[in-house]
């Protein structure tokens, strides 16, 4: 791994990642390769995560089109050096802002989501004239192959590398020094990773997951709610960072709500769920047996069914769920929707407040004055805030 870093830092010393026309043609050359290899890379995530071709292309190809062609657009003005406000000891200097490359960067790609949270960052490291080092998730196999095939013929092989690899080589990996890291997934991998960073001083982006809540306030549209709820829980059968994890409400809104939500998975998925081409997979056994834990004395108001040959498990719903219980203490990443109950708006927000920091967080109110207190979680926000006010 050391001679892996250092060649890739000798490149970068080269000062060939810099110019503004490598940078471009490095982006054109990767939009060109999910242009021209789409099929290989729509099969490759389809078969690591049971997705129809087009849930993968509008949940990972699409946006990364998109962003492409944002950072051609606007990557000569990124680039430009921009003035800079003087003060007292810089009022007779030329004071400018001048974007400059760190270095040698680490992406430790995802598996939920194993191309689009892979290639967003790379697409930064390279606008920002960068050299890159990349390590997508063993657990999706199909697409880390596909990424360690293509990139090599698109992109320069000096400057942009691609390392497969588990637990061991990740470890490797993170004993060297790297000039940024970028790391997606579980708050435990985490901290392993910063820690790893903090012995070189390594700054690090880490977007990590969270049990995200959904407050549903007596006065707004549920029928509206618990569409969008079902939408952002089951995709991807849940295995999305920022899914609602568990919704507070009244307590009576549950059966309401519970019904809603059956009627909309049936009109999403159809009578048959297991056998609706938009439903995913749990992506291995691990994370299979790890949430069909969590449903243990739990009341289980619909869903439940599992096939543990295919990694199945049905849209569920569970109601009067006790704060103490083991689907209240993880994240869930799975398609497990707890309701539990709360006196009111402030209670919830208390609730919320006693917990960890969520990534997200959506509130349903007809009420478009922010109750008092959801300040506070605003602020607490590690990374995304819906607030929305329904109807629209």
């Amino acid at each position: 791994m050391e001679r892996e870093v250092q060649r890739v830092r000798k490149a970068f010393q080269s000062g060939r990642s810099r110019p503004l026309r490598f940078r471009l043609q490095q982006l054109e050359a990767l939009r060109r390769m999910l242009q021209e290899r789409e099929k290989d890379i729509l099969a490759a995530i389809t078969s690591d995560l049971c997705k129809s071709e087009l849930n993968v292309y509008s949940h990972e190809v699409v946006t990364i089109l998109l962003e492409i062609d944002l950072v051609l657009e606007k990557l000569p003005e990124w680039v430009t050096a921009r003035p800079a406000k003087k003060d007292l000891f810089t009022i007779l200097d030329k004071a400018y802002v001048q974007p400059e490359p760190l270095g040698v960067v680490l992406i430790i790609g995802a598996w939920n989501y194993p191309f689009v949270l892979t290639i967003q960052p790379l697409i930064g490291a390279i606008a920002a004239g960068n050299a890159v080092i990349i390590k997508p998730s063993e657990l999706s196999e199909n697409t880390a192959k596909i990424l360690s095939k293509l990139l090599p013929q698109y992109l320069d092989q000096e400057l942009y590398i691609v390392t497969n690899g588990g637990v061991e080589e990740t470890t490797e990996l993170l004993k060297q020094r790297f000039d940024h890291i970028f790391f997606t997934g579980s708050p435990s991998v985490g901290k392993i990773v910063m820690e790893a960073a903090a012995k070189h001083l390594t700054p690090v982006t880490l977007e990590l997951g969270g049990k995200n809540p959904c407050y549903i306030d007596k006065d707004c549209d549920l029928d509206v709610a618990c569409r969008r709820i079902a939408w952002g829980k089951y995709m991807n059968c849940g295995q999305t960072c920022i899914a609602p994890d568990y919704i507070l409400c009244e307590p009576s809104l549950q059966n309401q709500i519970v019904q809603n939500i059956k009627e909309i998975v049936k009109e999403f998925y159809g009578e048959n769920v297991k056998e609706s081409p938009d439903f995913e997979r749990i992506i291995n056994l691990r994370h299979f047996k790890r949430i069909i834990s969590l449903l243990e004395g739990q009341k289980i108001a619909f869903g439940g069914e599992t096939d543990e040959a295919t990694r199945y498990i049905a849209p569920t719903v569970l109601t009067d769920v006790d704060p103490e219980t083991k689907v209240m203490q993880e994240e869930i990443f799975g398609p497990i929707l707890p309701i539990v109950p709360v006196k009111n708006a402030d209670e919830a927000i208390k609730f919320i407040n006693e917990r960890e920091k969520p990534l997200s967080f959506y509130v349903f109110s007809h009420n478009k004055k922010v109750p008092v207190g959801w300040e506070v979680i605003m602020e607490n926000t590690v990374l995304i805030l819906f607030l929305i006010n329904v109807p629209v």
